[in-house]
């Protein structure tokens, strides 16, 4: 156990330790009281390379999480681990032997399999790109290519959002809802994306625009409007009018971070695209 408010975390991966330390920080995160000092070695494939990441363990001992698939490097790390008396755990291990048994096959044993190059890869590649293209209201005349369009007022985590769905091949545009500026004429007419109105509360966007001002050095009489709380409260308002008014999808993101308002979105998404099967 630390005797500290923070320990040790090593992840060993023989791919780019995208999945060890996605699960690493989503248990850590059930801590408060204590943190993780992450030491991420992607890319082992070697005994030289797991020699030197040994020592570093070694030097500094914590908890030991992998996603090694070649036996002998498993088995090094592990009697490693052993003598140092530290725990050490295969992340995709457990989950391998229970597809192997109900599957009745053993794994291919590809390292790096879920990065290869295939359609899939691509169809992300096309989406960050048209993504990046449609940010904050540009190319509005190809807002029918999107497969989602996300509106709001400013600081409702459009843009964020937007790229994180793009990376999950979703090609998704975004417009600002500005009051006193006309919507493009595009938006109120879109057939094929799912239109979702992004919506926080005064009070959160406020606390977002005050924190952006004070990141971009602007002083206190700076962009007063932009954080007048009935200036806001109105533009929240004009945002829902118009969400009602074009039948848009609405979703509240005032306590939600950009993966879980990405998820939500994905579920309006994948529940339409249901949906239109069924007609």
């Amino acid at each position: 156990m630390p005797t500290s408010n923070y320990f040790h975390l090593h992840l060993v991966s023989d791919s780019t330790g995208e999945t060890l330390i996605t699960v690493a920080r989503a248990v850590a995160a059930q801590y408060a009281n204590v943190s993780p000092v992450e030491h991420v070695y992607p890319l082992v494939r070697s005994q030289k390379q797991l020699e030197r990441v040994l020592d570093e363990i070694e030097e500094a001992p914590g908890i030991v999480l992998f996603t090694l698939l070649e036996r002998d490097l498993v088995l090094r790390l592990e009697d490693k681990c052993k003598d140092l008396n530290i725990p050490s755990l295969s992340i995709i291990g457990p989950v391998m032997q229970l597809f192997e048994a109900y599957l009745g096959a053993a794994t291919t044993g590809r390292v790096g399999a879920q990065h290869v190059l295939n359609a899939e890869y691509f169809r992300r590649i096309d989406a960050l790109n048209y993504t990046m293209m449609h940010d904050d209201g540009q190319h509005v005349e190809g807002l029918e290519e999107a497969d989602v369009v996300l509106v709001g007022v400013s600081r409702t985590s459009k843009t964020p959002t937007s790229i994180y769905l793009a990376n999950r091949g979703i090609r998704t545009a975004n417009v600002p809802l500005v009051p006193g500026i006309p919507l493009p004429h595009q938006l109120e007419h879109l057939k094929k994306p799912l239109v979702v109105s992004l919506h926080a509360t005064p009070e959160r966007l406020i606390q977002v625009r005050q924190n952006r001002l004070l990141s971009m050095g602007a002083g206190p009489s700076s962009g007063e409007e932009y954080v007048d709380r009935q200036a806001v409260t109105d533009e929240v308002a004009y945002a829902r009018r118009l969400s009602a008014k074009f039948n848009w999808a609405q979703l509240d993101v005032t306590r939600r971070s950009i993966e879980e308002t990405a998820a939500a979105v994905l579920k309006l998404y994948t529940d339409r695209a249901r949906q239109r099967l069924s007609e």
